[in-house]
């Protein structure tokens, strides 16, 4: 009988999980607007997620016309809140995500969520989206790439053999920090290419992930 080789299997949300991008870029266009700047469309901001709401916003921001820190802390409460209020209109699982997760579930593996996006709002879109429950813990305003959240992640879930699997340098650069293996996600909210990211290995959709883990 072949045993899964890992105990815990850690996720990100934003460009891992779910696709948030069409919601996150109607929340930055939103704060924009205030501004009155015309609105980004949402290829232009799927690169900026992932390194959390403020740091998106600045690179919206920056990508039209600029701003400062006072300018910065008066536009981010309001997209958070225009987010919070309309946080899974056009969300979805990214294709194979919740039969990959019965998957892994079905093996006797621990799943973790670890996000930058701050745990309110990551609780307030995985109950709008209805996969809460699927998670033994939710590290929520991860501060990736520090290993901290991973090690929360892995001590939360009583310890054993542990994976990652993320979408950006942040990801790769937390479970490497904290020793653990990193795999990328292909499909995800890129800024650079997912071969540069420095991954233990690269899925292209979630059905390649089990077998990835297993040899790995």
């Amino acid at each position: 009988m072949n045993v899964f080789p890992f105990t815990i299997v850690g996720f990100d949300l934003d460009g891992t999980l779910l696709d948030t991008s069409a919601d996150l870029a109607a929340a930055v266009n939103h704060a924009l607007a205030t501004e009155g700047r015309a609105p980004l469309p949402v290829d232009r901001v799927r690169p900026m997620i992932g390194g959390g709401g403020r740091h998106m916003l600045s690179l919206a921001l920056a990508a039209t016309g600029g701003g400062d820190e006072s300018m910065l802390d008066r536009l981010y409460p309001v997209m958070i809140d225009f987010y919070a209020a309309n946080i899974a209109i056009h969300t979805m699982p990214f294709p194979g995500a919740l039969p990959m997760l019965d998957a892994l579930a079905g093996l006797d593996v621990t799943i973790a969520l670890v996000t930058n996006k701050a745990e309110r709002l990551a609780r307030l879109l995985l109950d709008a989206v209805g996969i809460t429950g699927r998670f033994a813990t939710i590290v929520g305003g991860a501060g990736k790439p520090s290993p901290a959240p991973i090690e929360a992640m892995i001590a939360r879930c009583g310890g054993g053999r542990a994976a990652f699997v993320g979408d950006s340098v942040y990801d790769v650069g937390a479970a490497h920090a904290a020793g653990i293996p990193a795999i990328a996600c292909a499909f995800g909210f890129l800024n650079q290419p997912v071969e540069t990211l420095g991954a233990d290995a690269v899925i292209a959709h979630f059905d390649d992930l089990i077998p990835v883990l297993e040899r790995l």
